[in-house]
């Protein structure tokens, strides 16, 4: 650039693609610390149960896979959730060396108390979205996932 001559505008670059994913998880966990902060459980630990309402009757390493924790981090999770009442665990009648773990009744009670928070944090994380949006923007987040290799449903 010769002196004298006009500054060439540089654009900044934009985020990456992961990045924004990464933020908006980071900002919906921290809006569902929130709303969960005084009933006992962590965004985690609700994620987990929500899991389970979905596909009762996980070992502890399937429901690790499908809350997205490491078995290690899901073996304290389980443990915290059953002292809570949350959940239940008993032996596989296929294979007893697993144990299935459930909802209890509390662990229902819990999540259907959050269903109308929850429901509105999405409601408001979508806002500006028109129904044919949330449903291609699903379906996208669907697709992402199952192209690294997720298959939770």
């Amino acid at each position: 650039m010769s002196q004298g001559s006009p500054a060439v505008s540089r654009q900044r670059p934009r985020p990456s693609l992961l990045y924004a994913v990464k933020q908006v998880e980071l900002i919906v966990r921290a809006h569902l610390d929130d709303l969960l902060r005084d009933s006992g459980v962590t965004a985690l630990q609700y994620t987990a149960l929500t899991v389970l309402a979905r596909r009762e009757g996980l070992t502890s390493a399937e429901l690790a896979r499908n809350s997205f924790v490491t078995p290690q981090a899901m073996a304290d999770l389980v443990n915290s959730l059953e002292r809570g009442g949350f959940i239940a665990r008993r032996r596989n009648p296929d294979n007893r060396r697993q144990l299935l773990i459930s909802l209890t009744a509390d662990g229902h009670a819990l999540l259907a108390r959050f269903d109308d928070p929850v429901s509105g944090l999405e409601t408001r994380m979508l806002e500006g979205f028109d129904d044919a949006d949330r449903e291609r923007f699903r379906d996208y987040l669907n697709r992402a996932r199952s192209a690294l290799g997720g298959s939770a449903s």
